[in-house]
């Protein structure tokens, strides 16, 4: 037996979430790559992210963090998803990420997924994927136009 009362009102609280989430988001509220910058990335970067992080003076012997703002003009005008994505994931072939200078932030994200989750069903890499990719879409919003 259906019941259409229910699929109606189903479908009404639907619309009505995604409605008031897109207008959450769109208020500017909600920016988890930004979010996650600051947690994880501000501390070396800066929170402009020029390089300019509290720990900038410790990160000079023998470099400082990379200026994330200049990512597409020393890349020919593209912003280097892939190469990004895979320093930030498994530290790539950039010598100080993945080393004592910048931890791999792809393990780091699933010991924090395992914790959150503990007993719940959840997939590690879906939850990794998810923090990188915002990660490098609010990177590339700070990009030097």
């Amino acid at each position: 037996m259906k019941y259409p009362c229910a699929t109606k009102v189903s479908a009404s609280v639907m619309a009505l979430t995604l409605c008031s989430g897109m207008a959450f988001a769109q208020a500017g509220k909600l920016d988890f790559g930004k979010r996650e910058f600051e947690s994880s990335c501000a501390v070396c970067h800066g929170t402009s992210g020029k390089g300019d992080g509290p720990y900038w003076e410790i990160l000079q012997q023998p470099r400082r963090a990379t200026d994330l703002t200049t990512l597409v003009q020393r890349n020919g005008g593209v912003f280097p998803v892939s190469r990004l994505y895979e320093t930030i994931e498994r530290g790539g072939n950039v010598p100080s990420h993945g080393s004592r200078d910048m931890p791999v932030w792809g393990s780091v994200y699933r010991v924090q997924a395992g914790e959150y989750y503990a007993d719940t069903p959840y997939d590690p890499d879906v939850y990794v994927r998810t923090r990188i990719l915002a990660l490098l879409e609010y990177i590339n919003k700070l990009q030097a136009r």
